[in-house]
């Protein structure tokens, strides 16, 4: 084939990608709706919305022309710019795991993880775990389904099949080296923090109640101050924190707790982060594979870096001090900005993942990780869940839930159909405390500025060390040529370290 007709095949790829994106963006705001403002007698009908655009998405990417325009065009891919040819290796990859997956199990999927996510929502406030189990068992069987077919099309192991898909590249043994250390050292550390914790004086309750409109007020402050742009996104209230939408329209959820402000507050720090780094992505590839976010295991770093170590970083908790004290009124010593630090730096192991302390955190993702491979195995079952659930939560933190709901129910991920998610979380704190560090060594005054509220220079940061890259490097590339190091635990275990033993 000609190198013009080449050519013009590529072209012809990014006007399908471009066009899929639009659909991908559209599902986006709809599962947004769905979990904010969506009546939910309309549960039925959006499912059926989604699934339709989910099989329209995988149809325009599977067609048969696909596989001739991708050959086509990478008949003279050392040609193209780098960009492009990085774009082309995205749209192969992206092909492949459609292409894996049959048209009919797509649109299967789509409609139990409607389902059973809406299943979730009222089994969790009910406390009933045994309501959930057969739909959660159904989808189960599902995504070992897809798992075996782009199994046997990638030459993956099925659980690694699903991790790629979140996190290009890794595989399940890398992971278990990382989680390996991090038990090496974690339970120990664990045990020697809250000895100096406990020589320390306890913090002072902050009581409420802190009203819901002045703790979204709180927060659209602090998303300002993060670099939030209002005029390309909105705060709403959800049952599970998230980031939605497309990058021109940032939806962010958080929940509130009338008695406790300071888990909606970091939750909006949290998914703050995830937006800015959506926000951050090339625009002049839009709507392209490179152009989109590399992986969760880089998404979680950037809404961690903003949330574990910015946001819980002394000169910050100087700087909100005050604020909080104006918005709530607040007076006496607890309000205090060593008061506060003591406050968000309380470390306890706890039942809830969400809430947890950075000390604590992987622990709970290395459980998850190990109950959704067995999951996925064919190891353990939904209705055996809770069981296996319990004792790895005693094993791991020493604690057993006194119910499902603060237990094998509180995430929504299994219900949605996210297996092979949960490991990006504490992958992305390793990244973020290597990213933190690097930020610092070369800007020293990222700290002093987020003393004064200022995030623009940690963002400008990022902006150019990782969000520019989108997805022309591999989730690893970034996080070497950000920080000189690949991705590892002791960047994670020196921050702790520090910030937590002083030392």
């Amino acid at each position: 084939m000609s190198e013009s007709n080449s050519i013009s095949a590529y072209e012809a790829l990014k006007a399908r990608f471009h066009r899929l994106s639009a659909l991908q963006g559209a599902q986006a705001v709809l599962h947004w709706d769905r979990a904010t403002m969506m009546p939910e007698g309309g549960a039925r009908a959006r499912a059926e919305q989604q699934a339709a655009l989910a099989l329209v998405a995988h149809e325009l990417i599977t067609a048969p022309q696909m596989a001739d325009l991708l050959a086509s065009a990478r008949e003279t891919a050392a040609s193209l710019p780098e960009w492009d040819r990085a774009n082309l290796d995205e749209m192969a990859r992206i092909h492949a795991h459609a292409t894996a997956t049959p048209a009919d199990l797509v649109e299967k999927l789509s409609h139990q993880k409607s389902e059973t996510e809406m299943i979730w929502r009222s089994a969790r406030a009910a406390n009933d775990h045994a309501r959930l189990a057969p739909a959660l068992d159904v989808l189960i069987t599902l995504v070992r389904e897809q798992a075996a077919a782009k199994s046997d099309a990638l030459g993956l192991a099925p659980y690694d099949a699903l991790l790629d898909s979140y996190d290009p590249g890794r595989r399940s043994a890398e992971i278990d080296r990382l989680f390996d250390e991090i038990e090496s050292f974690l339970p120990d550390m664990l045990r020697r923090v809250m000895e100096a914790q406990g020589a320390r004086p306890a913090h002072l309750p902050i009581s409420g109640p802190f009203p819901v409109a002045l703790q979204e007020r709180l927060g659209r402050e602090v998303m300002d101050a993060l670099g939030f742009d209002f005029r390309h996104g909105r705060l709403d209230v959800s049952h599970h924190p998230f980031t939605g939408g497309v990058p021109e329209d940032s939806r962010i959820t958080t929940r509130y707790d009338e008695a406790d402000f300071t888990e909606s507050l970091m939750a909006v720090i949290h998914e703050t982060g995830h937006s800015l780094y959506e926000r951050g992505l090339p625009a002049e590839w839009r709507g392209q594979p490179v152009g989109r976010s590399r992986g969760m295991t880089i998404h979680e770093s950037q809404s961690l870096l903003f949330e574990m170590q910015a946001g819980r970083s002394a000169p910050f908790i100087a700087f909100l001090s005050p604020r909080l004290k104006s918005i709530f009124g607040g007076e006496g010593p607890e309000w205090t900005p060593e008061n506060l630090l003591r406050h968000y730096r309380r470390v306890q192991p706890s039942l809830i993942r969400v809430q947890a302390d950075e000390v604590t955190y992987p622990l709970h993702v290395i459980l998850r990780y190990r109950l959704e491979r067995a999951m996925i195995a064919g190891d353990l079952g939904a209705a055996d869940l809770p069981a296996a659930w319990n004792e790895g939560m005693e094993k791991a933190l020493g604690i057993r839930p006194p119910d499902d709901a603060s237990g094998c129910m509180q995430d929504i991920h299994w219900p949605s159909g996210s297996f092979g998610y949960f490991p990006t979380y504490t992958l992305g704190a390793l990244a973020a405390a290597q990213l933190f560090a690097a930020a610092k060594r070369a800007d020293p005054g990222i700290e002093p500025a987020l003393g004064k509220g200022d995030f623009s220079l940690l963002l400008q940061w990022v902006r150019d060390n990782v969000h520019g890259h989108g997805s022309r490097l591999e989730p690893d590339g970034i996080i070497l040529a950000a920080t000189g190091e690949p991705l590892g635990t002791a960047a994670f275990r020196r921050h702790i370290e520090e910030r937590y033993l002083g030392c």
